[in-house]
């Protein structure tokens, strides 16, 4: 009886597609939910790793342009009314208040030091949106995916379990595939989870440090349009 039940044991195909097409329909709907979100994830993290790099790149280079001791009009001038880089948008933003600050007569506005932090406090906001989108995903992925998969562990075992009953029968050729298929799903719950998380916490650590970044450019911008303002 042993050495049929081990006959029959190995004759089941226990490769990854072999258990997904065993599994029920909620099993396979929960599995495929994984697969997408972990497809989706990686997505963002590759798409971030790249972006950050380029941001931190572009800060870089402004950053030696903007301290390399060339007039901020002309280097505004440069960069034209259509900046690509967050950095750049952000000058220009104080930039495009600071001249519309100044009348014909060439006299400033009051108030001119205010609305010039407030256009630059909304450049960073935008840019901040834009640094921080696709994290929430990532974080939700890692927060929910183990669970999603242990509800496609506990219904796989339950109509394992089921099956049993049904056949009077808890051999090894009867237990295994179903307890595979169950474990199978918590596999790619963690699967999806655990790069979700991992990633999460440092690329919100490199957007906060990106973001810190444009919000000290924006002061010291600011101390400096400033003491033009009092000279």
């Amino acid at each position: 009886m042993e050495a049929e039940t081990l006959a029959l044991a190995q004759e089941i195909d226990f490769s990854m597609w072999g258990l997904f097409a065993r599994a029920t329909l909620t099993v396979k709907l929960v599995m495929l939910m994984l697969v997408v979100a972990s497809i989706w994830s990686w997505a963002i993290i590759l798409q971030k790793l790249i972006n950050y790099r380029l941001a931190r790149r572009e800060a870089a280079e402004f950053d030696r342009a903007f301290w390399s001791g060339e007039p901020l009009d002309g280097l505004f001038d440069q960069i034209g009314s259509q900046p690509k880089g967050q950095s750049q948008r952000i000058f220009a933003a104080g930039m495009t208040e600071w001249r519309r600050s100044h009348r014909t007569d060439g006299a400033l506005i009051a108030g001119a030091q205010a609305r010039i932090e407030r256009s630059m406090d909304v450049a960073i906001a935008k840019e901040s949106e834009h640094v921080q989108s696709g994290l929430s995903i990532l974080a939700t992925v890692g927060s929910t995916a183990p669970f999603v998969g242990l509800f496609g562990t506990v219904w796989g075992i339950m109509t394992a379990f089921i099956e049993i009953a049904e056949q009077q029968n808890t051999n090894l050729a009867v237990v295994a595939p179903g307890i595979a298929e169950a474990l199978m799903a918590t596999g790619l719950g963690l699967l999806a989870a655990i790069p979700a998380v991992i990633f999460y916490n440092k690329l919100s650590a490199d957007s906060d440090r990106i973001i810190g970044s444009y919000e000290a450019f924006a002061d010291e911008f600011a101390t400096i349009l400033s003491r033009q303002l009092d000279s």
